[in-house]
């Protein structure tokens, strides 16, 4: 399989899935289309969480047995049809992933752009990471192949420590997310609160000059 196969974010879901139940769960892999869908809308381990219905996964997982990237396999006495990704580290794909290289593949699938150190910690439940270093060395690796990459670094925006990194299997990235952060002119909201605060304050010691010098003033007889 070339690494130009390119996915639809829908496809994404489902390949990163089949991904990630193969490292998690080996003894329920491969997925009937129910497991498969249930992994789809799965509330955790998900951004977004989705509401696929099992014929739109199985319109999906057609269109990817087209792309050559899934297969049926079922197993021996098995009466529904079970699916396995042949997507990556198999003898049909030319795409290879280390552990660690498939872990944060998958979890950028699932979950979409993320820093080096939400990667490390919701990757670990498929591959060891040292540190934030360990993972930022392997994103680098990704974003590097030779034959394309596979991530892309993003613009660090403002406020955060770390930039976020985003998955290129699905094609170019919008271009919101890899345009550098606008940085306003304007004062920030609390510098100009401050200014109001004090234009206020001044203006209540000329209000209260003005009171004291009238009291101040000799009454008439």
């Amino acid at each position: 399989m070339s690494l130009k196969v390119i996915l639809s974010t829908a496809e994404a879901r489902v390949i990163g899935c089949l991904l990630e139940k193969q490292v998690t769960t080996p003894d329920q892999y491969p997925l009937s289309l129910n497991a498969l869908t249930n992994a789809c809308n799965q509330k955790s381990n998900r951004d977004p969480v989705l509401a696929f219905g099992e014929t739109e996964v199985q319109q999906l997982v057609d269109a990817l047995v087209r792309k050559h990237v899934v297969m049926e396999r079922s197993g021996f006495g098995s009466r529904v049809p079970k699916y396995q990704h042949c997507y990556c580290n198999t003898e049909f794909s030319g795409l290879k992933f280390s552990a660690q290289e498939l872990a944060i593949v998958c979890e950028l699938l699932l979950r979409g752009p993320q820093t080096p150190g939400e990667l490390r910690s919701r990757a670990a439940r498929m591959a060891s990471f040292a540190d934030s270093a360990d993972v930022e060395r392997v994103l680098e690796a990704l974003a590097g192949r030779a034959e394309g990459a596979v991530v892309q670094r993003l613009p660090r925006q403002p406020g955060r420590r770390e930039a976020r990194y985003a998955q290129l299997l699905t094609g170019e990235l919008p271009a919101e997310l890899t345009a550098e952060p606008v940085v306003s002119a304007a004062p920030p909201a609390a510098d100009a609160r401050l200014e109001q605060l004090e234009t206020e304050v001044r203006a209540l010691r000329t209000e209260l000059a003005e009171l004291r010098a009238r009291l101040a003033e000799p009454r008439a007889q």
